[in-house]
């Protein structure tokens, strides 16, 4: 499996911010409130990040040998898959938040308080999920074997006949 891109990350990030963007944008138009997220997103995502570390924790005892036995192949696939979405998810929220912030502070009113520190709180929550999955993402890579090898790989010693 190949870790999760950067690219993929900010590409997931701006389309976040620009759906955000949209959703302030067309709720204004319509003569409707802008929408601000609940206090208890944040704490969600929080819960989720270190659930998701926890998840990993007992993969890389195991990677490393610390573990008294060997982990099941398959929970650290879910560990591993569970980092990869919930990384994804950190950057599409973090990017969503980011558009409704965006989008109260290019307007000549100034917005409530309550509705600013609830999008900083997303952002901020929602990037805290996105490194704890990068880090448990990393907590369940195995380490490089020496016999995993490339076909354009030369076998080692190989250049001695030379």
């Amino acid at each position: 499996m190949k870790r999760t891109s950067t690219l993929v990350l900010l590409l997931l990030a701006l389309v976040g911010g620009g759906a955000g963007y949209l959703v302030n944008h067309l709720l204004t138009v319509t003569g409707r409130a802008t929408f601000a997220p609940s206090g208890y997103l944040p704490v969600l995502l929080v819960i989720i990040a270190v659930a998701v570390l926890l998840l990993a924790w007992p993969v890389r005892r195991s990677i490393q040998g610390k573990s008294a036995g060997r982990i099941d192949p398959f929970r650290a696939m879910r560990a591993v898959t569970l980092a990869r979405a919930s990384s994804l998810l950190g950057a599409l929220t973090a990017g969503f938040g980011a558009g409704l912030l965006v989008f109260l502070l290019s307007r000549p009113v100034h917005p409530p308080v309550g509705s600013m520190v609830a999008m900083v709180a997303l952002v901020a929550s929602s990037l805290v999920l996105v490194i704890a999955a990068l880090v448990a993402e990393q907590f369940c890579t195995l380490p490089k074997d020496p016999d995993d090898r490339q076909l354009d790989d030369p076998a080692p010693g190989a250049d001695a006949g030379r």
